[in-house]
Protein backbone atom coordinates (compact mmCIF):
# COMPACT_ATOMS: atom_id res chain seq x y z
CA UNK A 1 0.00 0.00 0.00
CA UNK A 2 1.70 3.53 -0.82
CA UNK A 3 2.31 5.99 2.23
CA UNK A 4 -0.54 8.58 1.78
CA UNK A 5 1.11 12.23 0.90
CA UNK A 6 1.49 14.92 3.63
CA UNK A 7 -1.16 17.05 1.47
CA UNK A 8 -3.77 14.81 0.92
CA UNK A 9 -3.41 13.88 4.52
CA UNK A 10 -4.00 18.06 5.55
CA UNK A 11 -7.03 17.76 3.03
CA UNK A 12 -8.61 14.99 4.92
CA UNK A 13 -8.18 16.58 8.06
CA UNK A 14 -9.31 19.58 7.23
CA UNK A 15 -12.30 18.10 5.45
CA UNK A 16 -12.76 16.35 8.68
CA UNK A 17 -13.22 19.36 10.70
CA UNK A 18 -15.35 21.28 8.08
CA UNK A 19 -17.73 18.39 8.39
CA UNK A 20 -17.57 18.01 12.75
CA UNK A 21 -18.18 21.54 12.90
CA UNK A 22 -20.82 22.10 10.18
CA UNK A 23 -22.64 19.46 12.40
CA UNK A 24 -21.61 20.96 15.82
CA UNK A 25 -23.52 24.28 14.05
CA UNK A 26 -26.41 22.44 12.83
CA UNK A 27 -26.82 20.93 15.99
CA UNK A 28 -26.52 24.43 17.66
CA UNK A 29 -29.15 26.00 15.15
CA UNK A 30 -31.73 23.06 15.49
CA UNK A 31 -34.34 24.79 17.58
CA UNK A 32 -33.69 28.72 15.72
CA UNK A 33 -36.80 28.27 13.54
CA UNK A 34 -39.02 27.19 16.49
CA UNK A 35 -37.12 29.46 18.65
CA UNK A 36 -38.66 32.62 16.49
CA UNK A 37 -42.00 31.69 17.22
CA UNK A 38 -45.02 31.71 14.50
CA UNK A 39 -46.10 35.02 13.05
CA UNK A 40 -49.59 35.91 13.52
CA UNK A 41 -50.83 36.26 9.93
CA UNK A 42 -53.50 39.02 10.22
CA UNK A 43 -56.33 37.18 9.56
CA UNK A 44 -56.94 36.79 13.27
CA UNK A 45 -60.74 39.12 13.81
CA UNK A 46 -59.55 40.05 17.50
CA UNK A 47 -56.04 41.02 16.20
CA UNK A 48 -57.34 42.71 12.83
CA UNK A 49 -59.87 44.92 15.32
CA UNK A 50 -57.74 46.03 17.97
CA UNK A 51 -56.96 49.55 18.14
CA UNK A 52 -53.41 49.42 18.81
CA UNK A 53 -53.28 47.59 15.29
CA UNK A 54 -52.87 48.97 11.48
CA UNK A 55 -50.81 48.45 8.48
CA UNK A 56 -50.09 44.60 9.81
CA UNK A 57 -48.22 45.70 12.81
CA UNK A 58 -49.19 46.69 16.38
CA UNK A 59 -48.35 50.78 17.41
CA UNK A 60 -47.45 52.46 20.27
CA UNK A 61 -50.60 55.08 21.90
CA UNK A 62 -49.49 58.38 21.00
CA UNK A 63 -46.86 59.74 23.81
CA UNK A 64 -45.64 63.40 23.73
CA UNK A 65 -43.27 62.22 26.85
CA UNK A 66 -41.83 58.78 25.18
CA UNK A 67 -41.42 59.96 21.48
CA UNK A 68 -42.29 57.63 18.34
CA UNK A 69 -39.13 55.53 18.48
CA UNK A 70 -39.91 52.17 18.45
CA UNK A 71 -37.37 50.19 18.13
CA UNK A 72 -33.17 51.24 19.55
CA UNK A 73 -31.41 53.44 17.42
CA UNK A 74 -28.07 51.32 16.65
CA UNK A 75 -25.89 54.15 14.52
CA UNK A 76 -22.40 54.29 14.48
CA UNK A 77 -21.28 55.66 18.17
CA UNK A 78 -23.85 53.44 19.79
CA UNK A 79 -22.43 50.59 17.91
CA UNK A 80 -19.00 51.51 19.13
CA UNK A 81 -19.95 51.71 22.51
CA UNK A 82 -21.66 48.18 22.40
CA UNK A 83 -18.04 47.02 21.71
CA UNK A 84 -16.06 49.35 24.39
CA UNK A 85 -18.23 49.50 27.00
CA UNK A 86 -19.48 46.04 26.91
CA UNK A 87 -17.82 44.62 30.17
CA UNK A 88 -18.96 47.35 32.04
CA UNK A 89 -22.20 45.38 32.43
CA UNK A 90 -20.62 42.50 34.01
CA UNK A 91 -20.07 41.82 37.94
CA UNK A 92 -16.65 41.61 38.99
CA UNK A 93 -17.64 38.85 41.84
CA UNK A 94 -20.37 36.63 41.87
CA UNK A 95 -23.71 37.39 42.50
CA UNK A 96 -25.40 36.72 46.22
CA UNK A 97 -28.56 34.84 45.87
CA UNK A 98 -30.75 33.49 47.81
CA UNK A 99 -32.58 29.39 47.70
CA UNK A 100 -36.07 29.89 48.43
CA UNK A 101 -37.31 28.33 51.29
CA UNK A 102 -40.13 24.87 50.32
CA UNK A 103 -43.14 26.45 49.23
CA UNK A 104 -46.12 26.24 51.84
CA UNK A 105 -49.52 28.28 51.67
CA UNK A 106 -49.94 31.02 49.62
CA UNK A 107 -49.28 34.22 51.41
CA UNK A 108 -52.40 35.58 52.60
CA UNK A 109 -50.85 39.54 52.12
CA UNK A 110 -48.94 40.20 48.97
CA UNK A 111 -45.09 38.92 48.91
CA UNK A 112 -43.09 39.05 46.11
CA UNK A 113 -40.08 36.59 44.89
CA UNK A 114 -37.25 38.03 42.29
CA UNK A 115 -35.76 35.28 40.64
CA UNK A 116 -33.39 38.03 38.34
CA UNK A 117 -34.10 39.82 35.81
CA UNK A 118 -38.27 40.44 34.94
CA UNK A 119 -38.62 36.82 36.60
CA UNK A 120 -40.75 37.18 39.35
CA UNK A 121 -43.58 35.22 41.77
CA UNK A 122 -46.22 37.50 43.26
CA UNK A 123 -48.41 35.74 45.82
CA UNK A 124 -51.43 37.97 46.70
CA UNK A 125 -53.97 37.02 48.84
CA UNK A 126 -53.80 33.55 48.30
CA UNK A 127 -53.11 33.17 44.66
CA UNK A 128 -49.95 32.69 42.68
CA UNK A 129 -48.67 34.96 39.63
CA UNK A 130 -45.69 33.74 37.49
CA UNK A 131 -43.90 36.77 35.73
CA UNK A 132 -41.79 36.56 32.87
CA UNK A 133 -40.02 33.67 33.35
CA UNK A 134 -36.50 32.82 31.99
CA UNK A 135 -35.09 30.00 33.07
CA UNK A 136 -32.41 29.73 30.51
CA UNK A 137 -28.62 30.56 30.71
CA UNK A 138 -28.99 32.82 28.04
CA UNK A 139 -31.26 34.92 26.78
CA UNK A 140 -31.50 33.74 22.98
CA UNK A 141 -32.59 32.16 20.29
CA UNK A 142 -29.55 29.98 20.41
CA UNK A 143 -28.85 28.33 23.72
CA UNK A 144 -24.89 28.81 22.55
CA UNK A 145 -25.14 32.33 21.97
CA UNK A 146 -26.44 35.90 23.19
CA UNK A 147 -26.16 37.26 26.68
CA UNK A 148 -25.71 35.06 29.03
CA UNK A 149 -26.79 34.33 32.99
CA UNK A 150 -24.77 36.37 35.39
CA UNK A 151 -25.83 34.41 38.25
CA UNK A 152 -27.56 30.77 38.95
CA UNK A 153 -31.15 30.48 38.57
CA UNK A 154 -31.91 30.82 42.59
CA UNK A 155 -34.45 27.60 42.38
CA UNK A 156 -34.82 24.85 39.85
CA UNK A 157 -38.49 25.35 37.82
CA UNK A 158 -39.88 22.35 38.69
CA UNK A 159 -39.15 23.31 41.84
CA UNK A 160 -41.47 26.02 42.20
CA UNK A 161 -44.82 26.31 43.81
CA UNK A 162 -48.02 25.55 41.50
CA UNK A 163 -49.25 29.11 39.95
CA UNK A 164 -52.28 30.15 39.52
CA UNK A 165 -51.44 32.13 36.08
CA UNK A 166 -48.41 32.78 34.24
CA UNK A 167 -48.02 36.50 32.84
CA UNK A 168 -45.99 37.26 29.99
CA UNK A 169 -45.47 41.16 28.68
CA UNK A 170 -44.29 40.89 25.59
CA UNK A 171 -42.16 38.16 23.25
CA UNK A 172 -38.35 39.55 23.50
CA UNK A 173 -36.35 36.40 24.26
CA UNK A 174 -35.12 38.13 27.93
CA UNK A 175 -39.22 37.48 28.52
CA UNK A 176 -40.26 34.99 26.67
CA UNK A 177 -38.51 32.14 26.48
CA UNK A 178 -39.17 28.63 24.54
CA UNK A 179 -37.60 26.39 26.33
CA UNK A 180 -39.06 27.72 29.73
CA UNK A 181 -42.27 27.31 28.30
CA UNK A 182 -41.78 23.90 27.75
CA UNK A 183 -41.14 23.02 30.45
CA UNK A 184 -43.74 24.94 32.48
CA UNK A 185 -46.34 23.59 30.30
CA UNK A 186 -45.31 19.67 31.95
CA UNK A 187 -44.54 21.30 35.34
CA UNK A 188 -47.84 23.63 35.57
CA UNK A 189 -50.97 23.28 34.98
CA UNK A 190 -52.09 26.96 34.80
CA UNK A 191 -52.75 29.43 31.73
CA UNK A 192 -50.52 31.54 30.02
CA UNK A 193 -52.01 35.03 29.98
CA UNK A 194 -50.76 36.96 26.95
CA UNK A 195 -50.88 40.21 24.68
CA UNK A 196 -51.72 39.34 21.42
CA UNK A 197 -50.25 37.44 18.96
CA UNK A 198 -48.12 35.82 21.00
CA UNK A 199 -50.75 33.04 21.49
CA UNK A 200 -49.14 31.97 18.29
CA UNK A 201 -45.46 31.49 19.83
CA UNK A 202 -47.43 29.31 22.70
CA UNK A 203 -49.01 26.82 20.44
CA UNK A 204 -45.83 26.36 18.29
CA UNK A 205 -44.35 25.40 21.44
CA UNK A 206 -47.23 22.71 22.56
CA UNK A 207 -49.28 24.92 24.80
CA UNK A 208 -52.46 23.27 24.79
CA UNK A 209 -55.32 25.81 23.81
CA UNK A 210 -57.23 25.72 26.49
CA UNK A 211 -54.24 27.26 28.25
CA UNK A 212 -53.56 30.21 26.47
CA UNK A 213 -55.45 33.40 27.29
CA UNK A 214 -54.75 36.19 24.84
CA UNK A 215 -56.08 39.99 26.09
CA UNK A 216 -55.90 43.81 24.28
CA UNK A 217 -54.84 46.32 26.57
CA UNK A 218 -57.45 46.73 28.89
CA UNK A 219 -59.07 43.72 28.82
CA UNK A 220 -59.51 41.67 31.57
CA UNK A 221 -59.41 37.78 32.70
CA UNK A 222 -60.73 36.72 36.11
CA UNK A 223 -59.28 33.37 37.79
CA UNK A 224 -61.32 32.39 40.74
CA UNK A 225 -60.77 35.23 43.10
CA UNK A 226 -57.34 36.39 41.44
CA UNK A 227 -57.96 39.28 38.25
CA UNK A 228 -55.28 40.13 35.67
CA UNK A 229 -55.56 42.91 33.28
CA UNK A 230 -53.27 43.36 30.26
CA UNK A 231 -52.68 47.56 30.47
CA UNK A 232 -50.62 49.44 28.25
CA UNK A 233 -46.78 49.90 27.91
CA UNK A 234 -44.62 52.21 25.12
CA UNK A 235 -41.71 49.64 24.01
CA UNK A 236 -42.18 46.86 20.80
CA UNK A 237 -42.23 43.36 20.02
CA UNK A 238 -40.11 40.62 17.66
CA UNK A 239 -38.42 37.78 17.64
CA UNK A 240 -36.66 37.52 14.10
CA UNK A 241 -36.43 40.17 11.46
CA UNK A 242 -39.81 41.47 11.81
CA UNK A 243 -41.31 43.45 14.67
CA UNK A 244 -44.33 44.75 16.18
CA UNK A 245 -46.56 41.92 15.10
CA UNK A 246 -47.37 40.74 18.45
CA UNK A 247 -48.22 43.49 20.81
CA UNK A 248 -46.69 44.75 24.38
CA UNK A 249 -47.99 45.59 27.80
CA UNK A 250 -48.05 45.91 31.47
CA UNK A 251 -50.24 43.68 33.95
CA UNK A 252 -52.39 44.77 36.74
CA UNK A 253 -53.10 41.61 39.38
CA UNK A 254 -55.63 41.98 41.76
CA UNK A 255 -57.23 39.78 44.38
CA UNK A 256 -60.07 40.68 46.18
CA UNK A 257 -58.77 43.71 48.20
CA UNK A 258 -55.01 44.27 47.13
CA UNK A 259 -53.10 44.77 43.68
CA UNK A 260 -49.74 44.78 42.22
CA UNK A 261 -48.54 46.58 39.00
CA UNK A 262 -45.84 44.64 36.86
CA UNK A 263 -44.08 47.53 33.98
CA UNK A 264 -42.67 45.07 31.70
CA UNK A 265 -40.05 47.16 29.40
CA UNK A 266 -41.64 50.35 28.50
CA UNK A 267 -40.30 53.60 28.14
CA UNK A 268 -41.43 56.68 30.88
CA UNK A 269 -45.10 57.70 29.17
CA UNK A 270 -48.59 59.02 29.83
CA UNK A 271 -50.03 55.41 30.69
CA UNK A 272 -48.90 55.47 33.94
CA UNK A 273 -50.70 58.41 35.10
CA UNK A 274 -54.02 56.78 33.40
CA UNK A 275 -53.31 53.47 34.80
CA UNK A 276 -52.89 54.72 38.30
CA UNK A 277 -55.67 57.02 37.81
CA UNK A 278 -57.97 53.77 36.87
CA UNK A 279 -56.02 50.59 38.31
CA UNK A 280 -54.52 52.42 41.34
CA UNK A 281 -53.23 52.69 44.15
CA UNK A 282 -51.06 49.65 43.92
CA UNK A 283 -49.51 47.53 47.07
CA UNK A 284 -46.54 47.87 45.36
CA UNK A 285 -45.34 47.64 41.87
CA UNK A 286 -42.45 45.75 39.88
CA UNK A 287 -41.00 48.58 37.99
CA UNK A 288 -37.91 47.71 35.14
CA UNK A 289 -34.67 49.71 35.88
CA UNK A 290 -32.33 48.21 33.65
CA UNK A 291 -30.65 48.15 30.10
CA UNK A 292 -31.63 51.67 29.55
CA UNK A 293 -29.52 53.92 27.19
CA UNK A 294 -29.91 56.95 25.26
CA UNK A 295 -30.23 55.32 22.07
CA UNK A 296 -33.62 53.57 23.22
CA UNK A 297 -34.68 56.05 25.88
CA UNK A 298 -38.25 55.80 24.57
CA UNK A 299 -38.90 52.08 25.19
CA UNK A 300 -36.99 51.96 28.28
CA UNK A 301 -37.29 53.89 31.51
CA UNK A 302 -33.78 54.84 33.57
CA UNK A 303 -34.25 54.66 37.20
CA UNK A 304 -35.28 58.19 37.76
CA UNK A 305 -38.02 57.47 35.37
CA UNK A 306 -38.87 54.63 37.31
CA UNK A 307 -39.83 56.33 40.41
CA UNK A 308 -41.82 59.15 38.37
CA UNK A 309 -43.60 56.36 37.17
CA UNK A 310 -44.04 54.60 40.47
CA UNK A 311 -45.54 57.86 42.02
CA UNK A 312 -48.08 58.19 38.85
CA UNK A 313 -49.10 54.85 39.58
CA UNK A 314 -49.82 55.30 42.83
CA UNK A 315 -48.07 52.65 43.73
CA UNK A 316 -46.28 51.70 48.03
CA UNK A 317 -43.47 49.54 47.57
CA UNK A 318 -41.61 49.57 44.87
CA UNK A 319 -39.98 46.33 43.67
CA UNK A 320 -37.08 47.00 40.84
CA UNK A 321 -36.91 44.47 38.33
CA UNK A 322 -34.90 44.16 34.92
CA UNK A 323 -31.57 44.34 36.55
CA UNK A 324 -28.66 42.43 37.52
CA UNK A 325 -29.23 38.79 35.45
CA UNK A 326 -27.98 39.62 32.09
CA UNK A 327 -26.00 42.22 30.03
CA UNK A 328 -28.35 43.99 28.08
CA UNK A 329 -27.31 47.67 28.27
CA UNK A 330 -24.01 49.60 28.00
CA UNK A 331 -24.08 50.96 32.17
CA UNK A 332 -22.15 49.47 34.67
CA UNK A 333 -23.67 46.59 36.59
CA UNK A 334 -24.67 48.17 39.35
CA UNK A 335 -25.54 51.56 38.33
CA UNK A 336 -29.38 50.95 38.12
CA UNK A 337 -30.18 50.53 41.78
CA UNK A 338 -27.52 53.04 42.55
CA UNK A 339 -29.62 55.32 40.77
CA UNK A 340 -32.61 54.02 42.06
CA UNK A 341 -32.05 54.32 45.69
CA UNK A 342 -30.95 58.02 45.13
CA UNK A 343 -33.80 58.92 43.46
CA UNK A 344 -35.86 57.30 45.20
CA UNK A 345 -35.17 58.38 48.77
CA UNK A 346 -35.17 62.30 47.17
CA UNK A 347 -39.07 61.53 46.10
CA UNK A 348 -39.81 59.28 49.65
CA UNK A 349 -40.59 56.32 47.52
CA UNK A 350 -40.24 52.98 49.84
CA UNK A 351 -37.71 50.28 48.12
CA UNK A 352 -37.00 47.08 48.48
CA UNK A 353 -34.08 45.34 46.59
CA UNK A 354 -33.96 41.50 47.10
CA UNK A 355 -31.15 39.25 46.01
CA UNK A 356 -32.24 36.99 43.42
CA UNK A 357 -34.33 34.28 45.33
CA UNK A 358 -35.19 36.54 47.95
CA UNK A 359 -38.77 37.12 49.44
CA UNK A 360 -40.22 40.34 50.18
CA UNK A 361 -43.20 41.00 52.03
CA UNK A 362 -44.74 43.93 50.93
CA UNK A 363 -46.54 44.85 54.37
CA UNK A 364 -42.88 44.78 56.00
CA UNK A 365 -39.84 45.00 53.55
CA UNK A 366 -36.42 45.40 54.66
CA UNK A 367 -34.46 47.94 54.14
CA UNK A 368 -31.75 47.73 51.36
CA UNK A 369 -28.63 46.18 52.72
CA UNK A 370 -26.48 46.97 49.47
CA UNK A 371 -26.11 43.20 48.66
CA UNK A 372 -24.87 44.18 45.33
CA UNK A 373 -21.39 45.81 46.56
CA UNK A 374 -20.27 42.37 47.07
CA UNK A 375 -20.19 41.56 43.65
CA UNK A 376 -19.22 44.90 42.27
Amino acid sequence: MSEQRPGHRRTRLALAALTAGAATAAWALRDLPAAFGRRPDGRSARIRNSPQYRDGVFHNAPSALAGNVTAPHLDRPTLARMINDRHLGRPTHPVPTVRPAPAGPAAEGVEVVWYGHASALVEIEGSRVLLDPVWSDRCSPVAQLGPKRLHPVPVKLEELPQVDVVLISHDHYDHLDMATVRRLTDSQSAPFAVPLGIGGHLRRWGVPEHRIIELDWDETCTLGELTVTLTSAHHFSGRATTRNTTLWGSWVIAGPTRKVYYTGDSGYFEGYAAIGEQHGPFDAALVQIGAYDQAWADIHMTPEDAVRAHRDLQAGLLVPVHWCTFNLGLHPWAEPVERLLAEAKAQAVPVAVPRPGERVDVDSPAEPDRWWEQAV
